[in-house]
């Protein structure tokens, strides 16, 4: 019998993070927002990013998707890296996008948001059950779906944008502020499906979020920022017996 037939068995492979960026370093022009910055998101994992207003988290989530360039700093999706990679082809390789300015295309209607939402699904039937996912979440969205997008109130069109990245499904998706101008009612929804498609999708979800309670209580973990740097990560169940963070901000 050969030596090699008492080899120890492979180790099983940890999967890839959804999400991994490493010494992240960004700006505006010669304005420098982002110092070093790491962190990771795991598959079907919801990580929160929080802090005060001008921490660089905005800027943290636009520099993953590719609309501001790195000074510095590498990015991997599932493992492969992305760093060189241009906005477009990161969102087709399974990244999104949902800004604070819940930006829709004013002049199409909102079905047509929505199908653009899901332009990179191919499955015509797929698309339709997504459809009907985001009309149950926001019913005024099907009442006015042949509505143009631009002519609706700024709550309803920060709906729509949350609809037309639920239309993606992606594997990584990045939110900014989704609670922005949502009723209490409206934004325990929304948190409760993002963290339902986590669990049956495995969607991984790097949030951006003022309301802290709130998104602590659906995060599995939180990244704390101050003035363009990551000073603490920790679990969200220690993060929220901490009852008060503004030694943090």
């Amino acid at each position: 019998m050969t030596a090699s037939a008492f080899a120890a068995p492979e180790a099983p492979r940890t999967p890839a993070p959804a999400l991994e960026a490493l010494e992240l370093n960004a700006g505006y022009q010669r304005r420098q927002v982002l110092y070093e910055v790491s962190l990771a998101v795991g598959a079907g994992e919801i990580v929160a990013v929080l802090g005060h207003n001008g921490a660089g988290k905005t800027t943290l989530l636009k520099t993953i998707i590719g609309f501001i360039p790195l000074l510095g700093g590498r990015i991997w999706l599932n493992g492969e890296e992305r760093t060189a990679d241009s906005y477009t082809t990161r969102v087709r390789a399974g990244m999104s996008y949902t800004s604070a300015e819940a930006p829709v295309f004013r002049e199409l209607t909102v079905r047509d948001n929505l199908e653009l939402g899901g332009f990179t699904v191919a499955d015509a039937q797929e698309r339709a059950h997504r459809m009907r996912d985001v009309f149950a979440l926001f019913p005024i969205l099907e009442e006015r779906q042949t509505q143009l997008g631009g002519t609706l109130s700024g709550g309803q069109q920060r709906m729509l944008s949350l609809g037309m990245a639920i239309m993606a499904k992606p594997k990584l998706m990045l939110l900014d502020e989704p609670s922005l101008g949502l009723s209490p009612a409206i934004v325990q929804s929304i948190f409760q499906q993002i963290k339902q498609f986590a669990a049956d999708d495995g969607m991984s979800v790097l949030l951006v979020e003022q309301n802290v309670r709130a998104a602590l209580r659906i995060a599995d973990r939180a990244y704390f920022m101050r003035s363009g740097e990551i000073i603490l990560e920790q679990d969200s169940a220690t993060a929220l017996t901490r009852g008060s963070w503004w030694d943090l901000f």
